[in-house]
């Protein structure tokens, strides 16, 4: 009878730092992006992000793009453990916004046609940065607990209803290059001062729900919408995020606190691959919650 222990993984638009992720015991897919087309190789530990200095680049018109992880790569890191014995649970990038999701379910078919007594379950967290994290985390959690491979993926399909994602960010002109705002949308936000309040929907998708005028609203947006829809605030993981703004995500993290003490807060730069989409002043808070929206 084979081994029917599972093997969990991620890649490193998971946003998750080194030692939360040895000690949770979750693998991790390296990535690679580009600045002024030259390759950065990034081992999917955020402690080792150079952020302030990638930010710095954006502001200073530095051109980034990023490149998928192919099939060939998810074969080359689940390989090893399916010849071991071992299944894979891979939770991975929304396939809303990226085709990786697709490159892992592919690796999976054929490592699943070549070895039969293999299992591989791929789950599209529908989400991004720690939003990915906070699922592998909860991947774990399940494993700790006795939950089959089975039982962690299809908790997961649930429970990722309840992912939120809400971010504001500093300009609109990072937005407008990537393609999710209209330039006549960034132009009047910029007259008008809109910082929008924006989230990952059901599908993935990042779109607007609200557009206070100013960051402090904006930010205040943020934690009104944890207040209405943390699941259990006192008992949950909540992790922040920010484009080289520091202080405001500790500001952030300390509003967060005076609602409930969380079980654990977590706080990273955000992570070089939807980083370049939303651009330096980005600031967002990933919770578990009773739905993506109110």
């Amino acid at each position: 009878m084979r081994n029917r222990t599972y093997a969990i993984f991620t890649d490193g638009f998971s946003n998750l730092p080194g030692q939360l992720l040895t000690s949770l015991d979750i693998r991790i897919l390296p990535c690679t992006y580009f600045v002024d087309g030259e390759p950065v190789h990034y081992n999917g530990d955020i402690e080792t992000f150079d952020s302030h200095t990638y930010y710095e680049g954006i502001r200073q018109g530095k051109v980034i793009t990023t490149a998928l992880v192919n099939t060939q790569s998810f074969l080359e890191h689940f390989r090893p453990c399916v010849e071991q014995g071992q299944d894979i649970l891979y939770i991975g990038l929304s396939s809303g916004v990226s085709g990786t999701y697709q490159a892992a379910v592919m690796a999976a078919q054929e490592l699943m046609e070549e070895f039969p007594e293999c299992k591989i379950r791929t789950v599209d967290s529908c989400g991004a940065g720690l939003g990915v994290g906070l699922l592998s985390c909860r991947a774990s959690d399940l494993r700790t607990e006795g939950k089959s491979l089975d039982e962690a993926a299809d908790i997961l399909e649930k429970e990722k209803l309840g992912l939120c994602e809400f971010f504001t960010v500093g300009s609109l002109e990072y937005l407008k290059r990537s393609g999710r705002v209209s330039a006549a949308t960034a132009a009047i936000g910029s007259v008008l001062n809109i910082k929008p309040l924006l989230y990952g929907d059901y599908e993935g998708h990042i779109v607007s729900c609200a557009k206070p005028r100013g960051r402090k609203k904006a930010i205040a947006a943020i934690l009104e919408k944890y207040q209405k829809l943390a699941l259990h605030p006192e008992n949950g993981r909540v992790f922040i995020s920010h484009g080289d703004c520091p202080d405001e995500a500790q500001q952030l993290a300390d509003q967060v606190c005076a609602i409930a003490q969380p079980k654990e807060l977590i706080i990273c730069p955000h992570e070089p691959f939807t980083g370049c989409h939303v651009g330096p002043g980005m600031l967002a808070l990933f919770f578990m919650g009773t739905a993506r929206l109110d």
